[in-house]
C-alpha cells in the first residue's frame, strides 16, 4: 500500500512539473513572438494646407502635410521629407494641429495648424518620440541633417539672441550652442539652412543680418573655424 502511494505521488509531482514546464515553454514563446513583432510604418498621401505665420499670426503659408501610420493606426502628421540616420532610425519634421477657440467660444473646437519639431521614428520597435532640440523655434529656420547631427538657427528664452546650434541625436546636451547674431521681429526667417561639409564635419550658419560663420564638429565639442582654414578647405 504504501509503494502505490508512493507511486501516485510520483505521478503526481511529475504530472505538475510536466504541466509547469509546458506552461514555461508557452509563454516563452508567446514573449518572443511579441519581441519579433514586425511593425510596418507607412505615410499616408499628401494634402494642402495652410498654417499661420508672422509675429501677428496675420499671414498664411501653404504647405504639404501627410500622416504617419504604425500598424495602420494614426500616430503624427509631418511635413517634409524624412531624413534617413541609420537603416533603422529616420528623423521626419512635425505638424500640428492645434485648438485655437478662445474660453467663450463653446462650439466646436476651431483647428488650425502649426509647424512643430522633429521626431525620431524607429522601423523595428514601431516607437516615435520627439526630438530634444533646445530653443529650437519652428519659424527661425529651416533644421539640416548630416548623419545623427542636426543644425538649426535658435532663438534664446528671452527671444533676443540667435544662436547657432548642433544637436546629435541621442544627447541631452547640444554639441554647438553659440550666439551667432540678433532676433528681428518682422516675421521672415532668421537665417538660411545651415550649409554641412565632411571629412572633417564642418557646419556654416549665414544670419539674415550678418557674415558666416563655420565651426567644426568633433563628436560631442565644437569650435570655430578661422576664415584662412574655411578657404584651405574650399580650395
Amino acid at each position: 500500500m504504501r509503494a502505490n502511494l508512493a507511486t501516485g505521488v510520483c505521478l503526481s509531482y511529475c504530472l505538475l512539473m510536466r504541466t509547469f514546464f509546458v506552461l514555461i515553454l508557452v509563454f516563452g514563446a508567446s514573449f518572443a513572438l511579441a519581441a519579433s513583432k514586425t511593425h510596418v510604418i507607412t505615410f499616408g498621401k499628401w494634402t494642402t494646407i495652410k498654417w499661420a505665420a508672422g509675429p501677428d499670426e496675420d499671414k498664411t503659408v501653404d504647405a504639404k502635410v501627410r500622416a504617419i501610420y504604425v500598424d495602420g493606426q494614426l500616430k503624427e502628421f509631418t511635413v517634409g521629407v524624412p531624413h534617413e540616420i541609420t537603416e533603422r532610425l529616420f528623423a521626419v519634421r512635425r505638424v500640428l494641429r492645434v485648438n485655437d477657440a478662445l474660453p467663450q467660444e463653446t462650439s466646436a473646437p476651431r483647428w488650425i495648424w502649426q509647424p512643430g519639431g522633429w521626431l525620431m521614428v524607429d522601423r523595428v520597435s514601431g516607437h516615435i518620440a520627439q526630438i530634444n532640440l533646445p530653443d529650437f523655434d519652428p519659424y527661425a529656420s529651416p533644421a539640416s541633417w548630416y548623419r545623427d547631427y542636426v543644425a538649426y538657427c535658435g532663438v534664446s528664452d528671452d527671444g533676443k539672441k540667435l544662436e547657432g546650434v548642433v544637436v546629435q541625436s541621442g544627447k541631452r546636451k547640444p554639441v554647438l550652442k553659440k550666439k551667432i547674431g540678433e532676433v528681428s521681429n518682422d516675421g521672415e526667417p532668421l537665417c538660411a539652412a545651415p550649409d554641412w561639409q565632411r571629412q572633417p564635419a564642418r557646419v556654416s550658419f549665414q544670419p539674415k543680418a550678418g557674415d558666416k560663420l563655420t565651426y567644426s564638429i568633433r563628436s560631442r565639442a565644437a569650435e570655430a573655424v578661422k576664415e584662412e582654414e574655411e578657404e584651405e578647405n574650399s580650395e
